[in-house]
Order: structure tokens, then C-alpha cells, then sequence
């Protein structure tokens, strides 16, 4: 470690984390205890609109020029710093108070399967510690997928070390745009993977119709019933029938994929849409978490945690399990993936290699990624 880096335990550490839904960019300062990670201030700044706008077209096109690529890259490092330099002021917290950054950058591509896995995400670590003064810890997933992993999740090994509990059983369940769970058991190292979508497919449809970003409480779907035959079709991809370690992404799940869908179903309206793609998310999620245990609690985090809808589908599917958000664990639900962040960005100084070769598929646990001093 370099003479120049600061002291680890006992010192603040900043996570960031920007997801699938592309809904605001998630900051936190967190600090270390002796039995974890404590949550000293959060905030979720919206992206720039020409910028999430820009990545959404990247993201579903699946073609960018060079030119683009390095400009949004920079660009949304500079919304990284910006952020991190606003809430340390708004919380009179100086940058020397903090170990390390730790800044997952947002996916724009994901490819576990193929002749030569890649994943890429953007937000130059360089820019985040040259305007803030402060070790930036950045491109958590190649080294994993060097190793054979898939990449993702990465979590799950964050929710093993603060969750977990001697002699119980545990899920934790990120709803983002994709969904993911932690299984947790006290008998063996922690399972973890994507089931599928989150929010990201009634995201996309209600922006479609509506032109809004998300559908708030969920009250698009309300206005709708369940189309069987849709869900039936939906249910039907294959990626449901794969075994894990498995991960997937908006380049699987988008809305090209889902109008392919509607093509084949007649008389369903737009509500009814919404109403079976939450639907959807909640079985598909449901349907795992059954199978690894129908008396564990689950605990929710990501966006999906604010959709009492959801929430209320998932306890109705879940009945012999207790469904409630990350509260419960003295953790804002919004804000457990960056912690995370912070939580791999503490590891990564300590060089203390991940435990993913049950989450993800990779031939051995792993030093996560690279460290840019300012």
C-alpha cells in the first residue's frame, strides 16, 4: 500500500453506486465500526437529463462512436466528484476524513457469456480523485471476470459480511432495474444472482406511455389487471431455467424485448402491461426464494423496496416468509448497494480478496479493483 494512503479502520469511506434504472446517482458516507458499516449521510442527486437521455440510448442501441464513449466516461466522473464535493461540504466532513472512494460507474454493456466476457462501465476513476483529493477506488467487476465469474453481483459477498446471522437463514433482495438475491445461511458461503428484472421493463414501458422515469407507488399498475398470457410468454425466456451463477442486464431485458412480447398477445392494454410486468418481477423473484427456503425473512433494498404494490405481491406469493425492507437492519434500503461500495472499496485497501466463487462462477476469490490516487 502506498505511504500516501490514508489509515483504513476507524475512518469514513464514500460509496457510489448508479444502477440499471439510471434513476439518480446514489452517494453515501459511511463509517466503520466494530460491527460494521454505519450510514453517516446520504444523497441521490438526479442524473443530468441529457446524460441519462445519452446513456439510455448507448444502453439500448448497443452502438456508441469513440468520441461519445471517452466524452460521457469524463462526464460522468465529473457528476461523481461534483456529488462527492457537495455532500461533504453539506455535512461539514473534510476529504482527508475519508479512506477511500469506492465507485461501482454506471454499466453501459454486460457480457458474462461468449468467447471473450467483458463488462464496461464509465466514470473515470482518474477525475473522481483528481477533483475531490480523495483515493478512488473503481472497475470492481473485470478482475472477477478474469477469473471466469460473470461479474455480477458483487453484493451479495457486502450482505454476507453484515448480515449474516449464526443458525438463520436470510435473503436479501436488491430491487433495482435487475433484481438479485443473497441467500445467507449460516452452513455455507453465501449464494447470490440476478433472478431477472427489477423495475427496469415497468420503467421502461411506463416511460414509453407516460413519459415518466418510474411508476410511482406503483399506481400505473394499479389501474390494470394481470394478462396470464403475457405473463405466461414472459415466464417462458430461457434465462429463468438457467442455474446459477448467473447475471444479466438491460442488453437482455429491454423494451424491444418487451414489445417482441406484446406482438404476440392480443387485446391488452397499456395499464394491463404494467400490471403484469410487476407481476413478473414479483414472480420471478418470488419463485427463487421459494426454492431456497419458504420460513426465511427477507429483507428488500433498491427502488423496488418503495413500490408497496410490489412489496405486497412478493408477501402475498412469499407467505411462509416475513417480507419486510432493510429498516429492519438499521439500513436505509435506497442506500445498501452503495455502502457497498464503500464496504469493497475498504476491502481493496486492506487487500482482502471477495468471496465470490459461490456468487458468481469465478475459479477463486479475487482483489477487486483499481485504486487512483489524486
Amino acid at each position: 500500500m502506498s505511504m500516501n494512503m490514508r489509515p483504513v479502520i476507524g475512518n469514513y469511506y464514500i460509496g457510489l453506486m448508479s444502477g440499471t434504472s439510471l434513476d439518480g446517482l446514489d452517494v453515501v458516507i459511511a463509517q466503520r465500526t466494530d460491527t460494521g458499516f454505519i450510514q453517516i449521510a446520504a444523497t441521490a442527486p438526479d442524473l443530468p437529463e441529457t446524460l441519462r437521455t445519452q446513456l439510455l440510448t448507448i444502453c439500448q442501441d448497443k452502438h456508441v462512436d469513440l468520441q461519445t464513449l471517452g466524452e460521457v466516461d469524463h462526464f460522468f466522473g465529473l457528476i461523481c466528484a461534483d456529488a462527492i464535493n457537495a455532500i461533504l461540504h453539506d455535512n461539514n466532513i473534510n476529504a482527508q476524513q475519508i479512506s477511500a472512494i469506492g465507485s461501482h460507474g454506471q454499466t453501459i454493456y454486460h457480457s458474462p457469456i461468449g468467447k471473450y466476457p467483458f463488462t464496461q462501465q464509465i466514470g473515470d476513476g482518474n477525475i473522481i480523485a483528481a477533483k475531490t483529493g480523495i483515493p478512488c477506488v473503481a472497475d470492481f467487476r473485470r478482475m472477477d471476470m478474469a477469473y471466469g465469474g460473470q461479474g455480477a453481483p458483487l453484493v451479495p459477498a457486502f450482505h454476507q459480511a453484515l448480515f449474516s446471522k449464526p443458525d438463520i437463514n436470510r435473503v436479501i433482495l436488491n430491487i433495482g432495474g435487475i433484481a438479485n438475491v443473497s441467500l445467507l445461511t449460516s452452513t455455507q458461503h453465501v449464494i447470490g444472482y440476478d433472478t431477472g428484472p427489477g423495475n427496469m421493463l415497468m420503467d421502461a414501458w411506463v416511460n414509453k406511455i407516460q413519459n415518466r422515469n418510474f411508476d410511482e407507488n406503483g399506481t400505473f399498475a394499479k389501474q390494470g389487471t394481470i394478462n396470464n398470457a403475457l405473463l405466461m410468454l414472459l415466464l417462458k425466456d430461457p434465462y429463468f431455467a438457467l442455474p446459477a451463477p448467473k447475471s444479466t442486464g438491460r442488453e437482455k431485458f429491454h423494451i424491444s424485448w418487451l414489445e417482441a412480447k406484446l406482438q404476440q398477445i392480443e387485446n391488452v392494454s397499456d395499464a394491463d402491461v404494467q400490471r403484469t410486468l410487476l407481476e413478473f418481477t414479483a414472480v420471478t423473484i418470488s419463485d427463487q426464494i421459494k426454492a431456497f427456503s419458504h420460513e426465511c425473512d427477507v429483507f428488500v433494498c433498491g427502488g423496488g423496496a418503495l413500490n408497496p404494490l410490489l412489496m405486497n405481491r412478493l408477501q402475498y406469493l412469499m407467505p411462509s416468509n416475513k417480507v419486510e425492507d432493510t429498516n429492519s437492519l438499521n439500513i436505509d434500503p435506497m442506500f445498501v448497494e452503495a455502502i457497498a461500495f464503500a464496504w469493497l472499496a475498504e476491502q481493496r485497501l486492506l487487500k482482502n480478496p471477495i468471496p465470490l466463487k459461490s456468487i458468481t462462477g469465478a475459479q477463486q476469490d479475487a482483489l477487486l479493483g483499481a485504486i487512483y490516487l489524486p
